[in-house]
């Protein structure tokens, strides 16, 4: 089975040696995304803007593949500061509403542009 690279214009390209997502059969595995916009810079504001900007991303790369949020199996969720988690957190049921996957949270010292969250998401395809 091959892997199916996927890439959207829908959301920033990547910045380094990998793909937005790949597809494998019925499984479709995003890159962390941080909060860029389209043209590649880091979205002004807090972790709530950058938050947002970052389901934003993740909501075209999932549309790409053929998946969407209700697909999602399993989230990871990079942040800087734990004591971010509530605004993070309630961003994230806004965008899962009844939809509970799978998710570890990690605080990390650093990530890429010192952006203050990254998440990554494995969802299933529609299969048609």
């Amino acid at each position: 089975m091959a892997l199916d690279i996927i890439a959207t214009k829908q959301a920033p390209a990547a910045i380094g040696p990998y793909s937005q997502a790949v597809r494998f059969g019925e499984l479709l595995f995003t890159s962390g995304q941080i909060p860029l916009g389209l043209d590649g810079q880091v979205v002004d504001g807090g972790i709530e803007e950058q938050t947002h900007q970052v389901f934003r991303n993740l909501k075209a790369v999932l549309e790409a593949g053929g998946s969407s949020f209700n697909r999602v199996i399993k989230a990871t969720v990079f942040i800087k500061d734990m004591n971010q988690f509530a605004q993070v957190n309630q961003i994230y049921a806004d965008y899962f509403g009844d939809h509970k996957p799978a998710r570890s949270t990690v605080e990390v010292a650093r990530l890429p542009r010192d952006v203050f969250v990254e998440i990554e998401l494995i969802a299933t395809v529609i299969v048609e």
